[in-house]
Order: structure tokens, then C-alpha cells, then sequence
């Protein structure tokens, strides 16, 4: 951890609607076989923390290649990303 000052950003990566998720379908299996019938579908996602420079400029889009390039494969996966203070 440096001195500097810092902002924080929270990217959600989550499968596109329409894309198999077979985590997501082994979870509401064993929900069910465990009695919580009440879930009937669960979606699988991550979600990653990044601390960036206050000072850094063009961070948005810095922020949306980081994600495009290695936090999410697009062509399968969305990530929304969430600017915290």
C-alpha cells in the first residue's frame, strides 16, 4: 500500500443472458437437495476490487480496457463497474 490518495472501483463480471452457466446450475441443484426449493435459478459472477491513483487521468476508460482485456471475456461475459470514494 502506498501514500498516495486513492479511489476505488468495483467491477462486477457476470455471464450474458443466454450463456450456460453450469456453476450457477450446480449450486441451485444442491440448494434444492437441501431443501431451499424457493431458488429456482442462480447465476454464478466475481467481482474485483481495484484501487487506482486519484491523480490518474482517463481512468474510465482505462478502467473498460482492463476489464475488456483481462477481468472479462466479452465475448461470453458483461461487467458493470461501480466508482467508490
Amino acid at each position: 500500500m502506498t501514500n498516495k490518495k486513492s479511489k476505488k472501483a468495483v467491477v462486477y463480471v457476470r455471464l450474458k443472458d443466454g450463456v450456460l452457466d453450469p456453476q450457477g446450475t450446480t449450486i441451485q441443484k444442491a440448494l434444492v437437495q437441501m431443501g431451499y426449493k424457493d431458488f429456482l435459478a442462480v447465476r454464478s459472477g466475481r467481482f474485483f476490487e481495484l484501487e487506482i491513483d486519484a491523480g490518474s487521468s482517463d481512468i474510465d476508460r482505462k478502467i473498460n480496457e482492463v476489464c475488456s482485456k483481462l477481468l472479462a471475456n466479452p465475448v461470453i461475459e458483461k461487467f458493470e463497474v461501480e466508482k467508490k470514494q
